[in-house]
Formats: structure tokens, sequence, C-alpha cells
């Protein structure tokens, strides 16, 4: 057998998680200072649940489960014989993975919206999944934090979530620009461009944009069926850099004029606060979803404050009017936005932005050098983690070469070392495994020592 795991995955060890956790606690502090709420869902949901909310490409991205016992059992031979997975897949499978943390928390709301509080402000932390091609920054199964108001449709909710990335970035030490469109802005553009009825084919063209610049996003709507002049009209609309231009660019147009005020609106409630990282509006953001109504956001490293350093978005998210409404329970309104685990994990690790030393990590582990000694230590061990140190004792008196080298492997920031003369006096060794510094000093003594 081969031993290995599922491309697009990967193992995480000790110091990775305890890594990973610590961008969990940075994220998890803001999320609750701004009042919000946790909430889990079953990694798997219903497969009528997830497919139709993420546009074409993001149906084709879906992780569906074959159905238990002998799932072929009582599917027609015709569609055996035909060879045709997207209709065999509804016989066979009922359930799938899921692709992201909105649609399930919008399936929550839904089921439970006579329980909730309104506006409800929740966040989650989990894993999605998507049948992806893997590359860097890009993997099958990755972690999603998760911020999202529903049952409110003030404004004032876009500009929160807008702070809200800003600070949990800088809390990180990560440079970012985050970028603010509306989806009303695209529908106008659209408009405007005599192709109202391809909306959704503009939009996931000019999605690409970054990928494959202004000359492919213009093969890429001809392939669509949409015409030169119209495609020259999208062209010089996505040369457009300022609100004012827009409303002269929207004139006679609704929907896109409506798009323009919000996205002021959201400007206007951030007009006295203080940003550590510039928050742009940007016509050319599509966020291919099918679910966004409104405000869009997308977050990527600043490339002027991090030169060289490639990744694609680290954030993004938006408003959805509609999305609990295909699960019975339309009016409710609501906007959240996402943080890319995996790819500020691959960031802060390539910038060594992690802290040097990890503040759930070993603070402290005994060594001693006979039986007597390593009972007396196991006692003492009590009391420093009594004490909230976080401590361990090497489990046996072994050789004291054999016991330093594991504190090495362990990163253990201070040892204790205690023999014969240690346990005659009750003064112990403690060692700064930095400076190589020793002191004497009684159980207390180390206690306090390390408090300081």
């Amino acid at each position: 057998m081969n031993i290995g795991i599922p491309e697009g995955t990967r193992d995480f060890g000790p110091e990775q998680v305890s890594k990973r956790n610590y961008i969990f606690d940075a994220v998890r502090r803001v999320f609750v200072k701004y009042g919000f709420q946790p909430l889990e869902t079953p990694a798997m949901e219903r497969l009528d649940t997830l497919t139709g909310k993420y546009g074409e490409e993001g149906d084709r991205l879906l992780f569906k489960i074959l159905n238990n016992g002998n799932y072929l059992e009582k599917v027609p031979e015709a569609l055996l014989t035909e060879r045709q997975s997207a209709k065999l897949t509804p016989a066979i499978s009922q359930r799938g993975l899921r692709y992201d943390l909105t649609v399930p928390f919008a399936r929550f709301v839904a089921m439970h919206h006579h329980e909730l509080a309104m506006p409800f402000k929740r966040y989650q932390i989990q894993p999605v999944w998507r049948a992806d091609r893997p590359q860097r920054g890009r993997y099958r199964e990755f972690y999603q934090c998760d911020v999202d108001v529903v049952g409110a449709d003030a404004l004032m909710h876009e500009a929160e979530l807008a702070q809200i990335y800003d600070e949990v970035f800088a809390s990180l030490g990560l440079g970012v620009v985050i970028r603010l469109n509306n989806r009303k802005v695209l529908a106008g553009m659209a408009e405007v461009a005599g192709i109202a009825d391809k909306l959704v084919s503009m939009t996931i063209a000019i999605d690409k944009l970054d990928k494959i610049g202004i000359t492919g996003v213009r093969e890429e709507l001809s392939k669509r069926g949409i015409e030169q002049a119209s495609i020259d009209k999208i062209e010089s609309l996505l040369a457009i850099r300022d609100l004012d231009a827009l409303r002269t660019a929207f004139q006679g147009c609704e929907m896109g004029l409506k798009g323009v005020e919000e996205l002021a609106t959201v400007f206007d409630y951030l007009s006295d606060a203080t940003f550590s990282n510039p928050l742009l509006f940007d016509i050319t953001l599509a966020r291919g979803l099918d679910y966004y109504t409104g405000c869009i956001f997308e977050v990527a490293i600043d490339g002027a404050r991090h030169p060289g350093v490639k990744m694609g978005s680290i954030g993004g998210g938006g408003r959805y009017d509609n999305l609990t409404g295909v699960f019975g329970k339309p009016g409710l309104s609501g906007v959240g936005v996402s943080f890319g685990a995996e790819r500020i994990y691959d960031l802060l690790e390539e910038l060594k932005l992690f802290p040097a030393h990890n503040p759930d990590g070993l603070k402290l582990l005994f060594l001693a050098f006979d039986e007597p000694a390593h009972r007396y230590a196991f006692r003492c061990l009590r009391q420093v983690r009594a004490a909230g140190i976080n401590a361990d004792l090497y489990p046996s008196p072994a050789k004291v070469q054999k016991q330093m080298k594991y504190a090495n492997a362990r990163q253990a920031p201070h040892v204790v070392l205690i023999g014969e003369e240690e346990l005659a006096s009750g003064l112990l060794s403690l060692k700064n495994m930095t400076t190589g510094e020793q002191q004497k000093l009684d159980i207390a003594g180390i206690i306090q020592a390390l408090k300081d």
C-alpha cells in the first residue's frame, strides 16, 4: 500500500497547528469584539442545498458523496449506458461536502430563524472542500473564517466588515489592499452596454481579469456571444476609478446609480475612520458567485509593502439579499466576508511573520537525573501547571544528553535540572535554553521567574 494523502490536502504537525491557531485566535478576537457569535454546521449538506448557489463553475467544483450501500441498484439502465455524469449524479448522490460556509449559514437561518434575535451576527471557522486543480495557495480542503450579519440591510454592516478586514490583517502584520465594488454597478454596466440579459456571462469574464488581462476578457466576452460594440463599452467602463465619473456614465441607469450610491454610503460611514490598509473602490471586482446582490469585497496582498510576494485573494465576500429565500425564508438580507486561512498561513510563513515563540507552546521542561529526582520533579510539575505555566517532564531519568536533545526538539525555552544536589537543597537549576544562563531557585522562585 502506498502511504499518502489526497492531492490538494495536507497534514499539519504540532508546530503548524499552533501557527494556524494563531491566525484563528487573531480572527476570532476581532469577530467577538464586533459582537459576532460562534456557529458550526455539518461538513456535509444535502446536495440540493449546495447546487445552484455558486454559478456554473462553482457547481462543477462540488465534492459529491455517493449514497450508502449499493448506490447503483436502483439507477435506470439508460442512465448507466448514457454515461452522462450530470444526469447520473442525482440518482447516486444526495449529499455533498460544503463548498463554503455562507450557503450552510443561510440554510441554518432559514431553519432556525424563529429562535434567533435579528439581526443575527455569526462567525464560523471550519473547513470547506472544492474539487479544484491544486496549486500554490489553492487547496481542495481548506479552512474559511467567515463573519456574517443576516436580517438587516443597513449599509453600516458593510462599513463594519471593511474595518474587520483592516483590523485583522493589521494585527497579523500583513499589508493588504481591501477592494470594494457592488453587483448593482456590474448590472448597470451590463445594462449600459446593452447586454442586461448576459450579466452572468459578463461577470464570469470580468472575474478573470487579473488572470487573463483585458485582452483575455475581451476574448472571453466574445466567446460568450457578446457583440464588439458592447465589449468596447464594457472596457471603457472598467477604466473608471472614481464614483463621480461612474455616476456620469450611469445617467439614466437606475440600477447602476443605486449601486454607486450604496458604495458612496459605505465610504461615508468610514470617512473619519483610520485604516492601516487602503480601502479602494474597484469597478473590475466581480466576485463570480451568483448569490451576491450588493456590495462585494476582495482582499489581496499589497505588492507595494510586500514586493515579490505572489498570492491570489486572501479574503472576499459581499451582500446577498435573496439567499435565505431559496430555503423558504424570503426577506432576510445578509452580508458577510471570509478570510482564506490557508493562504494567510502561507503568506505569514513566507514573510516570517509568525511569532518567534508559540504563546501556547511548552514553557518549561523538567529533567531528572535519577528516580528519586524524577518523583520529586513530578510533584513540582503539578505546582507549576497549577500556576498556569505550560510544563512537562521527561518520562524517565535518562542520560542528560538525551533529555537535552528532547528539550531542543520541543523548543522548550527553559528547563529545570534536578539531581541529588537539587533534591537535598530544594534549590533547582533553572536554565534559559536561549542564553544558557542558569540560576538556582526553589519552585516558588521558578514560578515567579517564568511569570515575570
